[in-house]
C-alpha cells in the first residue's frame, strides 16, 4: 500500500425514504464533482417531524479522498 494524503469534507444528504438513502444520495452527489473518495463516516442523523411522523431524514457525513499527485 502507498502513502497517501487525505482531504475531508462534510456534507450532508437528505431523503423521504431512509437515513441509508440519504447517506448514498450525498455520496453520489458528491461524487459528480468530488474525485478518488475512500471513505465516509456518519457524523450525525436527523430526522424532520411533521404529523408525529418522520417526513425526511438527514445524514451528516465526512468523506475523505486522496490527493493527486
Amino acid at each position: 500500500m502507498s502513502d497517501h494524503v487525505y482531504k475531508m469534507i462534510e456534507i450532508v444528504g437528505s431523503s423521504t425514504e431512509s437515513s441509508d438513502s440519504a447517506a448514498r444520495r450525498a455520496i453520489e452527489k458528491a461524487a459528480e464533482s468530488v474525485r478518488n473518495m475512500r471513505w465516509a463516516e456518519v457524523l450525525e442523523t436527523r430526522a424532520h417531524i411533521e404529523d408525529q411522523k418522520i417526513a425526511h431524514w438527514q445524514v451528516k457525513l465526512k468523506i475523505g479522498f486522496t490527493l493527486e499527485e
